[in-house]
């Protein structure tokens, strides 16, 4: 974390919640509306976009009562291994043959003891089915279990009309068939639902080639290319542009899949501290001095992988201050934009956008179509040299099959959408109704006295639960009130920051944000 002794981070310093006025930045803040001095072509600019992200700590009870929930948790999990182990209580986990008594486990007994005595008994909040479009509201397929969440029958009776609080619609383009979507059944009618190649094969296709232009036009670069899948687009690209012998700095808190493709890469990895320019920096500066272990020669390259918004702390990069150091130390900056573009920026073209940038300062602008466009696939764009080097090199360009055509003209028409081209103002009137929605819901939520983490305009809100007992209750609290909700806990949080995490959209209207306000 950032700030793990809690507060708002404002304009990388850190000022104490309790000087604050309803959460939002103290008198230093207003005064000091500068992020970050960079130096261009040998001029000085000047960033006045005021970062504002609230990482407040919980109070000392609460961590108390976290942990030992937990360490009860522990002790009675390691009880009913015990009783399965003699055969007193059935075991329900996936188990060894007895043929195979004696070959190395191929489940690993230790590594599945959160999953088997804790996710287990709670798995029901989560994979809940869905039964209709994925806009504002849905239906949820009723369910119940009658061996501890071990198996699940479905009931029949299906759930009309949930609030939708989980789902990455933001901009509400993820919805049913209206007329605005003509041209994608009319796309579908001609090229039917898939291709059944490889972009290096017979699978680029006019419309792939059309999505590239449009995107690349959108971003304002000179060149973009398309994935089929968005979690590919990082974890298969990435070892296309760093190898053995390059440095990788990741963040802390980067997706999986950034982490993945870093893994993939076979470079040296070191991480810094989430959002944390004097960590980064000093990573940068050591690598410089010292080079390469043992041998000390320079690295080949060094790349910074960030994310523009992070999903599970709803924080933004600081993107000025990373820019501004990767230029002094010669590295290059690799962003992952898939819960930013769409979502933030005046227009939904990001977080260059946000800061006032160039998207040519990013070195490679990578985003995902799944979140903002309510549609599949990632991107990769900057350089037209880096794009026709990845047409060549990147793995999913040459192993995976290509986007669908009905996809790409779902991106083209919602881009087109938000540039305007469709002759309406609509998309645009979507980017700033999804800012005002997110303001409201993240003033609201700290109203009711609630901890909530990261940037007053990133339209994912993490609001922490701490306690593995209140995450269950709260998930199944909200359905019983029609309400849809993201839970999200250790693994994937830290321990003791289990949270639930609302996903604002510029679908959900005044009424539906205040409902979680009337709930008795």
């Amino acid at each position: 974390m950032a700030n793990p002794g809690g507060g708002t981070v404002c304009n990388g310093k850190l000022h104490n919640h309790k000087k604050q006025s309803n959460g939002l930045q103290g008198r230093n803040c207003t005064k000091n509306g500068i992020v970050k001095e960079a130096q261009q072509n040998g001029k000085t600019h000047f960033y006045d976009k005021l970062i504002v992200e609230s990482f407040e700590e919980a109070p000392l009870h609460v961590m108390v009562f976290t942990y030992m929930g937990y360490g009860i948790g522990t002790l009675f999990g390691y009880l009913r291994d015990f009783l399965r182990n003699w055969g007193i209580e059935k075991c329900n986990a996936a188990v060894e043959r007895k043929e195979q008594r004696d070959f190395v486990p191929l489940y690993q007994d230790f590594e599945n003891f959160y999953t088997r005595n804790l996710y287990m008994r709670i798995r029901d909040n989560w994979n809940r089915p869905i039964c209709s479009a994925p806009g504002p509201l849905f239906d949820v397929m009723e369910r119940v279990s009658d061996d501890y969440n071990w198996t699940f029958r479905f009931t029949g009776r299906v759930i009309k009309d949930v609030i939708n609080m989980g789902s990455y619609n933001f901009l509400g383009l993820a919805a049913k068939y209206d007329e605005s979507m003509r041209t994608i059944k009319d796309v579908l009618e001609v090229y039917g639902t898939g291709v059944s190649s490889t972009r290096h094969e017979m699978g680029t296709l006019d419309k792939h080639k059309e999505l590239e232009d449009v995107v690349a036009k959108f971003l304002n670069v000179e060149a973009a290319m398309v994935f089929g899948m968005g979690f590919a687009t990082n974890s298969m690209n990435i070892p296309a542009l760093v190898g053995k012998g390059c440095l990788i700095l990741s963040d802390e808190l980067n997706h999986t899949s950034l982490v993945l493709g870093a893994r993939l890469s076979g470079a040296t990895i070191r991480i810094f501290k989430h959002n944390n320019t004097q960590s980064l920096e000093k990573l940068l500066r050591d690598a410089v001095i010292y080079g390469q272990p043992r041998t000390r020669r320079a690295w080949k390259k060094i790349l910074i992988l960030v994310e523009g918004v992070y999903s599970m702390e709803g924080s933004i990069v600081h993107l000025p201050q990373i820019i501004a150091l990767k230029k002094k130390y010669k590295a290059y900056l690799y962003m992952d934009e898939a819960h930013s573009i769409g979502a933030v920026g005046p227009t939904g073209r990001g977080v260059t956008e946000f800061f006032g940038l160039d998207p040519h300062e990013v070195d490679v602008l990578m985003g995902t179509f799944t979140k903002s466009f309510g549609a599949a696939g990632g991107y990769i764009a900057g350089r037209k040299d880096l794009v026709d080097y990845l047409r060549v090199h990147s793995h999913s360009a040459v192993y995976a099959s290509s986007m669908s055509p009905p996809i790409a003209e779902q991106i083209i028409r919602s881009l087109k959408h938000l540039m305007g081209l469709d002759g309406t103002t609509q998309g645009l009137q979507r980017v700033w109704q999804l800012a005002k929605n997110t303001r409201y819901f993240r003033q609201r939520l700290q109203e009711m006295g609630f901890i909530i983490y990261g940037n007053e305009n990133a339209s994912v809100v993490p609001l922490l639960l701490y306690m593995p007992g209140k995450v269950a209750a709260f998930a199944r609290h909200m359905l019983e009130k029609k309400i849809g909700v993201v839970v999200v806990g250790f693994p994937a949080t830290p321990l003791a920051e289990a949270r639930a995490r609302f996903c604002v959209s510029a679908a959900h209207t005044r009424e539906m944000l205040d409902t979680p306000r009337n709930l008795p």
